[in-house]
């Protein structure tokens, strides 16, 4: 995708934009499942403090951890698979600047109703359960630091979620734009580029985000501006 921006080649083969497909959607949905396992961390970080340990060993967060890639591989795989039985007559110009599932359905010239269905059905598996799962542990997070008496409490209880939140909100609030809104031309220009938040932005911005509360990156950030 880099390549394809930075450079004058805008072209790209049948099986390299099928491969690009299935390496978003594989990293797409591990970024929603594994976002979702942070809200629960957080979630167990604030309600539930002094079970923490007993709630979150090593090897439950293996688990989740590990469960989270195995989830994403299989929802991705058995979406590329759906692909191959389309036809593609032409003009190949994907309207978009990556190889994107509704780009690549509009190219094609035989019916894609029962594969939308299909790929909805698998894809949903690997998107709306951790949207709810993320919508819920936040929900329990904010009407427990509602319920701390002391202003600074609340301040502090939510200071340590708020990194998360950020990316939360970004990530799955233009994912969901993007893939609930109708696909007429008036939102394809904002769609592409809402699509540049959760592909670009928010893996580009993790790192900044979080390590911002770090207090060794901070005085280093300080000392690199001369503040």
């Amino acid at each position: 995708m880099l390549s394809g921006l930075f450079t004058n080649n805008k072209t790209v083969s049948s099986l390299g934009c099928l491969l690009q497909f299935y390496i978003f959607s594989f990293l797409a949905c591990t970024e929603c499942v594994l976002l979702s396992v942070m809200s629960y961390d957080l979630y167990l970080t604030t309600c539930n403090p002094l079970h923490y340990g007993a709630a979150m060993n090593l090897r439950i967060c293996a688990k989740l951890a590990s469960g989270s890639w195995i989830t994403s591989y299989l929802a991705s795989t058995i979406t590329v698979n759906l692909m191959p039985v389309l036809t593609f007559c032409g003009p190949n110009e994907v309207d978009h600047f990556f190889c994107d599932l509704t780009p690549l359905l509009q190219l094609s010239c035989t019916d894609t109703h029962l594969v939308r269905l299909a790929i909805f059905a698998f894809t949903s598996l690997g998107a709306f359960p951790p949207f709810l799962l993320t919508v819920a542990s936040y929900a329990y997070i904010i009407a427990t630091i509602l319920r701390i008496p002391s202003t600074t409490g609340r301040q502090k209880a939510f200071s340590t979620c708020s990194s998360h939140l950020i990316v939360v909100t970004v990530f799955f609030g233009t994912l969901i734009t993007v893939y609930l809104t109708p696909t007429v031309d008036t939102w394809r220009a904002l769609n592409k580029v809402l699509s540049v938040f959760y592909t670009i932005l928010t893996p580009m911005v993790n790192a900044l985000i979080y390590s911002l509360r770090n207090r060794e990156v901070m005085k280093a950030l300080g000392r690199a501006l001369n503040l």
